[in-house]
């Protein structure tokens, strides 16, 4: 069994890694000041906003979704690879979030997309 990361794969960790390091971290400061002012259940507006914005960067990076091996879309990462991308985006809270690989939420897309009707993949896993 092949426990590294094939050759093909490290232009995208060192894409995901950049991004951790250049786009998340350096607005976590704002992020966490907000947890006081709001509802602790709730994201403030601001939260939204900066969550909202990195993730739209993880999507326009195809960096979205990355634990999903067998989606059409995704990277075809294997569990060892993907755990060298869990390692980075473990660097910071708010990651997980951004590339959408938080969760629960994973493993319930995979239950949707394992068992889900057509009806319910196209409303739980589309947006």
């Amino acid at each position: 069994m092949y426990l590294g990361l094939r050759p093909e794969k490290e232009p995208l960790l060192r894409r995901v890694r950049e991004i951790v390091r250049d786009e998340i971290m350096p607005r976590e400061p704002d992020y966490w000041a907000e947890v006081e002012k709001g509802d602790r259940w709730q994201f403030t507006e601001v939260q939204m906003d900066i969550l909202e914005h990195l993730k739209a960067l993880a999507k326009k990076e195809e960096l979205f979704n990355l634990w999903w091996s067998d989606n059409p879309e995704g990277h075809a990462l294997t569990t060892v690879e993907y755990a060298y991308f869990a390692e980075e985006m473990g660097k910071t809270p708010l990651a997980a979030e951004v590339f959408n690989c938080n969760a629960p939420d994973t493993g319930n897309m995979e239950v949707f997309a394992r068992y889900g009707s057509p009806d319910m993949q196209e409303r739980r896993l589309k947006p």
